[in-house]
């Protein structure tokens, strides 16, 4: 099958006009809120949209890089600062649980692998992996947690740009031709390299995770330097956009109804949780309020890293986070999945 197809030059260009209205608008990251939201109106519109495939995972390793190039030996002496917050996590997401799977259930009337899977806030392809495994609704998992996604990150700018007065327009690093070019080829290598090397032994988020562990390597040990140019960062932010935007594709009035209204409402929950858990980090640490906000903001973890970065956080800190609730997810979800069928 070839990769040029219409679906997918029609979700190019989708996303490039969602990208280029937000320019003009002048509204907060244009390049990833963008393409997601432009994709959403296309699909409620009727249009046939595709994911980018193979490129898509690609521009995804440039994340995996960026996070990666910024874990330092500083970094690293600074972890045990991190074990408050990190120790909040576990029980996060058992709240989020306790709450979640009554609401899918009860309120939404979702069978148990679909209520189930579409509660657990872990990686996104996981989570459908295990709920179709499970005999779940793929379909409205998927439209579950995109919804999640869109409604929390797309929040998130204004909500940064509300408190702290941030200016989300910033470059999110230097230039490419600022950098030696023995520094861009590394990180390309590295992503790749990484990428390819987790894909094969079965990590989860192999993308973003095999690219970071290899940089943060590099970067440990003084051969990577830099973090990716501004260029890679924008690339990276808009594929990931334009992916979580063309899951509504193909979306019935019925899914609209039921399924995007059951992740608006479970996006109205999981920020209220947050945002008690938030309060309780914030108590507990003298991190800045803003990474600790960022860090227990449910959206994905790829969008919420690319937010990080913008914003000026420390990605380590937040990243460290989202990898936390994401693994105890992953390891945990289909044995409590199976003790409740039981």
């Amino acid at each position: 099958m070839s990769f040029v197809t219409r679906p997918r030059l029609i979700t190019l260009a989708v996303a490039a006009i969602g990208s280029a209205a937000f320019v003009l608008l002048k509204l907060p990251l244009p390049l990833l809120l963008g393409p997601m939201l432009g994709c959403l109106v296309a699909g409620l519109l009727g249009a046939r949209l595709q994911g980018m495939g193979t490129l898509g995972t690609f521009m995804r390793t440039f994340l995996g890089v960026a996070i990666g190039s910024s874990i330092t030996p500083d970094l690293i002496h600074e972890l045990p600062g991190m074990g408050m917050t990190l120790a909040l996590v576990p029980v996060f997401v058992l709240v989020i649980g306790l709450v979640g799977y009554p609401f899918f259930r009860r309120v939404m009337k979702y069978d148990h692998p679909t209520a189930f899977y579409s509660t657990m806030p872990g990686g996104l392809q996981d989570m459908l992996i295990f709920g179709e495994e499970a005999g779940g609704n793929v379909r409205a998992m998927s439209l579950i947690h995109a919804t999640r996604v869109l409604v929390i990150v797309t929040a998130t700018p204004f909500l940064l740009t509300l408190l702290y007065d941030i200016d989300l327009s910033i470059a999110p690093g230097q230039k490419a031709v600022d950098l030696p070019l023995s520094q861009l080829l590394l990180m390309v290598a590295a992503g790749v390299i990484g990428w390819k090397g987790a894909e094969r032994i079965g990590m989860f988020g192999a993308s973003i995770l095999g690219p970071l562990i290899l940089t943060a390597g590099l970067s440990l040990a003084g051969v990577i330097h830099s973090r990716p140019p501004a260029e890679m960062i924008w690339a990276a932010q808009f594929f990931i956009g334009l992916a979580v935007g063309s899951k509504y594709s193909g979306i019935t009035a019925r899914e609209l109804r039921h399924d995007v209204t059951a992740g608006i409402g479970y996006a109205l929950l999981l920020a209220v949780i947050s945002l008690i858990f938030v309060e309780a980090a914030i108590l507990l640490s003298d991190r800045p309020a803003l990474e600790i906000l960022l860090s227990f903001l449910p959206g994905g973890q790829a969008e919420m890293a690319v937010i990080a970065i913008v914003s000026g956080a420390d990605v380590a800190f937040v990243v460290a986070h989202h990898l936390t609730r994401i693994f105890i997810v992953i390891f945990s979800a289909p044995i409590i999945s199976r003790w409740i069928n039981r």
